[in-house]
């Protein structure tokens, strides 16, 4: 597909579902983690995706190896990655689904606040600035607000850990050589690192398996099949196809499908001060990425 300098209705579509996705992968983490010990879940899930992307990157001829420059930064982003995903599945085992996207979806925020302070021209806007102070109050809202069914104050830091983690992912792409690797290949080393990784750390946290049942194989599987691997290859698609600000300026919408997906199908307790958190953390992750209009 031809570059397109707007998001015509093909990726309006695509975009919302992907949304979908990465929000009903929460619940579905929440789940699975009924049958697996979570730090094992996330090995497994990066394991399963390292198979699958090897094939679609053998069929579609694209190499395995990776510059000498880039390995640093490939090393920083698979550490950060491997983090990030012990910090997510622990919390989302400890704490609601709609408490912990809320806060996992704060990554804009730390990502522009490093951006402003190490990037030459990333300097923050009025807007972006509005935004992040509107998210920030949303996090603080969320925070405050210990009291709800199945809130857990280490979770809910858990999450906002992961947060940073997957802002400084972010980072390593965009200030190392990283940059200039394709997509599949930067996923591919993130993978490699935290499958070994996470699967070495997992007795730590625990039994390994919690009584599996089809459900909770059925959830493994979409997490490797529609996420780990092709969902994010899909997201990076996207970004080759339409400008990356409209594409990011979706990403509003994954901790909104997230909070209603856990009130429908987990019905976890949403009382006012978590709708209140997560209108403030989309406008304000809306605002962060939103394309400035041209003068």
């Amino acid at each position: 597909m031809e570059r397109k300098s707007h998001i015509d209705t093909f990726g309006a579509v695509a975009l919302v579902l992907f949304a979908v996705n990465l929000g009903f992968n929460q619940v579905v983490i929440k789940v699975s983690t009924g049958g697996f010990n979570p730090v094992f879940l996330a090995g497994l899930r990066s394991l399963g995706a390292v198979f699958l992307l090897l094939i679609w990157m053998r069929l579609r001829g694209v190499s395995l190896s990776l510059p000498r420059s880039a390995l640093m930064g490939g090393l920083a982003a698979g550490a950060f990655f491997t983090l990030e995903f012990v910090c997510l599945f622990l919390a989302l085992d400890l704490t609601t689904v709609s408490r912990a996207s809320i806060l996992l979806y704060s990554m804009p925020v730390w990502l522009g606040i490093a951006a402003h302070l190490w990037l030459p021209g990333e300097r923050l806007s009025g807007a972006r600035l509005l935004g992040m102070g509107l998210a920030m109050g949303g996090v603080a809202l969320a925070l405050s607000d210990g009291g709800v069914d199945g809130a857990n104050w280490l979770g809910d830091l858990l999450a906002l850990l992961a947060a940073f983690c997957w802002a400084g992912i972010a980072l390593c792409v965009r200030i190392t050589p990283l940059s200039k690797v394709p997509p599949a290949q930067q996923l591919m080393m993130q993978l490699i690192i935290s499958a070994p990784v996470l699967l070495l750390l997992a007795p730590l946290f625990g039994p390994l398996l919690r009584g599996v049942e089809p459900v909770h194989l059925a959830g493994l599987a979409y997490q490797i099949v529609a996420v780990a691997s092709f969902g994010f290859l899909a997201w990076f698609w996207l970004l080759t196809v339409y400008p990356a600000a409209s594409v990011a300026s979706f990403s509003f919408l994954s901790p909104v499908f997230a909070v209603l997906l856990g009130w429908l199908i987990l019905s976890e307790e949403i009382g006012l001060t978590v709708w209140l958190a997560l209108l403030l953390v989309a406008v304000g992750i809306y605002l962060i990425n939103r394309k400035p209009r041209a003068r």
